[in-house]
């Protein structure tokens, strides 16, 4: 629940730090709020999925984009690929951070994905490979980079496979 507090900080404090860029408390706090989720403290005794920013580091290796818009690119087809496995905690994410209350686990899931997809939109972050000038043709030399790099059993299951990675790429073009 600490994790989903954080995202309800961030889902608020978002949109008011692009509304009022000067606001010194709202930039503090959401600068607060992205120490502690970055500090390792969410992520003591729980399993967790590192994939999303190791296919994103590879992005910016080779195509120069910021964290932030690798994450936006990678994470919505990255949930869409493991939703099955993913499900039931998307489902939680929808009803405490979304506050999605109606539908079943399933639909709640996807609500969850696309209200994400929907907040980097809002946020200026694109959400397409195509936004950034990239194509099909950049696929290969991004699953080549993750091998060379050893991350070839990625995610809390070590089940994101390079073929994995190459199909979250597609459908994230």
């Amino acid at each position: 629940m600490f994790a989903e507090g954080l995202l309800q900080t961030l889902v608020e404090l978002g949109p008011q730090s692009l509304e009022t860029p000067e606001d010194y408390n709202v930039r503090a706090s959401l600068m607060w709020t992205a120490t502690l989720a970055l500090n390792g403290l969410i992520g003591v005794g729980v399993p967790q999925d590192w994939s999303t920013h190791m296919l994103g580091h590879e992005l910016t290796a080779q195509h120069g984009l910021d964290h932030a818009q690798t994450l936006a690119v990678v994470l919505p087809a990255m949930l869409n690929e493991k939703f099955e496995q993913k499900q039931a905690k998307l489902a939680q994410f929808a009803e405490r951070v979304w506050h999605i209350e109606q539908g079943s686990e399933a639909e709640k899931a996807q609500q969850a994905i696309e209200k994400t997809r929907d907040f980097f939109e809002r946020m200026n972050v694109k959400t397409r490979m195509s936004d950034y000038g990239l194509d099909e043709t950049a696929i290969e030399p991004l699953i080549e980079g993750l091998t060379q790099h050893g991350m070839t059993q990625l995610g809390e299951h070590g089940d994101v496979t390079p073929d994995v990675c190459r199909r979250v790429l597609q459908a994230a073009l």
